[in-house]
């Protein structure tokens, strides 16, 4: 997992960027609940009036108000409003503009349980008319009239009578809810407007458009606000996918023939594909969804301890029940996402076999074989698919239960807690949103809780080809050649043994190679021989022992400038896709047509170039499908002839050709290669017999050096490889190049060196 993190913290600006992004869009959506509430509450409900304290109140109907006020609050009251005679038909009070809200909130506190009094005694119900006739009986006989209102007797009594009685209204209100209050209070503040004239329509519609366009303001830029964070969340994803690709395929490329025995080629492309595109899927919806989820989740359960707190044990029960869904499946899931990975390598794996080798396995009839084990490979993935899509399958009808539930339960609550007047409608559907919110960020953590362990499996796997140590690398102060010797091997007492075995392939292995001479390799199957040349280009590091080039140690100097000076050409000849020119030119892209024409010229390849509508512009396809096992030798020679390397190494390259074509290459390979080392792999003594040195292996050691008819002499080993290829004659003449030469129609001896 903590690969994931660290692929998407090598962005860091652009993931500080996307937080706070995040945190404006999650400010938007908490806020648009809220927005509703508002416009149930006080835009439906009460008129568009939204505060407790009148702007503006008729001077009449502030001394009304003031008989319920406690005489020491008088002044607070009166402090707060300044007389206005012009604004209105009658003389009224009008709220200060410098009026702070701790002012405002002191008002509130003052006015609520007045304001509630004096609307009920304007309204004239029956439970005020009573009260009215109490006050009329205690007041002395002769001292109240028909016309007296309410208003008028509380105006004869004394201060403190008037005030005992409100004090013991007060404590018989005590219970009452706070939203009976505050609606009694926003009732009574619409009264006083009425009063003044005010147009309530007009209030109502201009509190409705100026909410209504804030949440239009604000669900735009939250809009906003996910388009930028979609757009640079792909940005991360898609620069993180190609640096992961650019990495693991230098990586790779600077792998040692002993990391490709670990890392089968594969896997080494599932890790390349699949596994960094998971990782590039799985950044983006980390940046989208995993860093949002917990910002709206903890933003929710915020606003909603700030709507109504005795419904936040719901809250609590919801995110308890998700957490369990996602244990359960974290716990029965993650163990198949590993399996899973190593399952589509082995996929991978057996459809490449098949694929390569489908000429071989229809030539021996074993395409039911092949069918079997591929519908093995098939069956395993697919049973394990399976498994983790019903776990995800059965997540999502019990994520729905589990917020639908929660909605049934939020409504039975609030329908309660409304019928006892502890809260609003608008509140009950702010609180709904705000759990559906927090919910959602929890179900969004439970989709990619599905996701996440199969991505961090790859970034594993990712991270398991960048963290391989390379056996094989650089010096960290290169030498370099030395420029009075071009082309001098030597091989001082080399032993190798490969990683993990218990025994040398090769024994004490010195002999030298000079320029303008051919050396060749000669041995049975599994003497080494193939083994040998690949140290040159360090595929593999000797064990024991020492090559030098040019007398400098080839471990002591960068492996690019090394392999500059040679030009290997490999036991099985590989083309790569393009045309025939940019093969013969892939070691030297700055040479001109003459060096490829040249190079293609020594190889004999120009036979079946010229015979093609596109002579060097004709394609080749991948791997070079599209031409013989012969021409592909022939175009991998002329692309090492065409480098000028210092050292040829010919790797059993000869074996596809016919002995006319061999012959032909091998002469006029001697022409380009005088001033050059000739290292040559071979199996035909043809090929071989008029080298200048010859080396003889037998299981890994050398067996004899020298030139062929030294070889004969006193070489047992050469002695039985020349009796099984070259006849009486041949062995006793000694001239195995005469004859050759006699039969590619040469007519003269020719000095084989390739």
């Amino acid at each position: 997992m903590k690969n994931l993190f660290k692929y998407a913290a090598e962005h860091w600006k652009t993931l500080i960027v996307i937080i706070i992004v995040l945190f404006i869009q999650a400010y938007c959506d908490l806020s648009l609940p809220a927005y509703t509430s508002d416009i149930v509450n006080v835009g439906i409900q009460q008129g568009g009036v939204e505060d407790q304290v009148p702007e503006a109140i008729s001077a009449d109907e502030m001394n009304r108000l003031l008989l319920f006020v406690p005489s020491e609050d008088h002044d607070t009251v009166l402090d707060a409003y300044e007389e206005d005679d012009s604004t209105y038909d009658v003389e009224a009070y009008v709220l200060k503009d410098d009026i702070s809200d701790e002012d405002i909130s002191s008002l509130e506190d003052i006015l609520s349980y007045p304001m509630m009094l004096t609307a009920g005694f304007e309204s004239g119900s029956d439970m005020t008319a009573r009260i009215e006739e109490q006050l009329k009986a205690s007041l002395p006989a002769g001292t109240v009239t028909d016309d007296m209102t309410v208003f008028d007797i509380l105006q004869m009594m004394p201060a403190d009578q008037r005030e005992a009685m409100m004090d013991a209204m007060e404590e018989q209100m005590e219970d009452m809810p706070d939203a009976i209050l505050e609606q009694a209070a926003v009732s009574y503040v619409g009264t006083v407007y009425e009063d003044l004239g005010m147009n309530m329509d007009d209030i109502q519609i201009h509190y409705l458009l100026t909410t209504g366009g804030k949440m239009a303001g604000l669900a735009f830029l939250g809009m906003a606000a996910s388009i930028l964070v979609g757009f640079m969340a792909s940005r991360v994803g898609a620069a993180t996918g190609r640096n992961l690709r650019e990495r693991v395929f230098h990586k790779v490329v600077g792998f040692s023939n002993n990391e490709f025995d670990h890392f089968s080629t594969a896997s080494l492309i599932t890790r390349s594909t699949n596994d960094i595109q998971q990782i590039q899927l799985i950044i983006v919806m980390l940046l989208r969804i995993v860093l949002y989820a917990p910002i709206l989740a903890i933003g929710g359960i915020f606003q909603v301890f700030q709507t109504n707190v005795s419904m936040s044990w719901i809250i609590a029960l919801a995110v308890v029940l998700i957490g369990l869904v996602i244990l359960v499946l974290f716990l029965v899931a993650m163990p198949k996402f590993r399996i899973m990975q190593s399952l589509v390598d082995r996929v991978n794996l057996v459809m490449r076999e098949i694929l390569t080798g489908l000429s071989v396995i229809r030539a021996f009839s074993t395409q039911k074989y092949e069918e079997e084990r591929f519908d093995k490979a098939n069956r395993d993935l697919t049973r394990t698919n399976l498994f983790v899509n019903r776990a995800m399958t059965f997540m999502m009808p019990v994520m729905m239960l589990v917020m639908n539930g929660i909605s049934v339960l939020i409504m039975w609550t609030g329908a309660h807690g409304i019928d006892n007047g502890q809260m609003q409608v608008g509140d009950m559907m702010a609180f709904i949103q705000y759990t559906m919110q927090i919910i959602m960020g929890f179900l969004m953590l439970c989709m990619l809780s599905i996701m996440l362990p199969r991505a961090a499996v790859a970034a594993d796997r990712v991270q398991e080809v960048l963290d391989s140590r390379t056996v094989i690398h650089d010096p960290e102060q290169p030498e370099r050649f030395h420029e009075d010797e071009k082309g001098l091997l030597e091989f001082k007492h080399v032993s190798f043994r490969y990683p993990g075995a218990d025994e040398n392939v090769l024994h004490d292995i010195s002999f030298t190679a000079r320029p303008g001479e051919t050396t060749a390799v000669i041995g049975s199957t599994g003497s080494g021989k193939s083994t040998l040349v690949n140290l040159i280009p360090r595929f593999y590091d000797v064990s024991e022992g020492s090559i030098t080039l040019d007398g400098v140690d080839i471990r002591q100097v960068s492996q690019h400038e090394l392999r500059d000076r040679l030009g290997y050409v490999p036991q099985k000849g590989i083309l790569f896709s393009g045309n025939i020119a940019s093969n013969i030119m892939f070691g030297n892209p700055d040479g001109g047509e003459a060096e490829m024409i040249e190079a293609a010229e020594i190889a004999q390849a120009t036979e079946f170039i010229d015979q093609k509508p596109e002579k060097y512009e004709s394609p080749i396809s991948q791997g070079g499908t599209n031409v013989s096992g012969g021409q592909k030798q022939r175009l991998s020679i002329a692309r090492a002839i065409a480098k000028h390397p210092e050292v040829f190494i010919f790797d059993d390259s000869f074996s596809a050709l016919d002995f006319k074509t061999d012959v032909t290459l091998r002469k006029a390979l001697k022409k380009r290669t005088k001033d050059s080392t000739v290292l040559i792999v071979a199996q035909r003594i043809s090929t071989i017999m008029n080298a200048e040195q010859i080396i003889v292996l037998n299981d890994g050691r050398i067996a004899g050096i020298g030139t062929h008819q030294e070889l004969l002499e006193n070489c047992e080993v050469y002695q039985q490889i020349a009796a099984s290829q070259l006849s009486e004659s041949e062995l006793k003449s000694g001239k195995e190049g005469k004859a050759a030469n006699n039969v590619g129609g040469s007519g003269e001896e020719v000095q084989v060196h390739a």
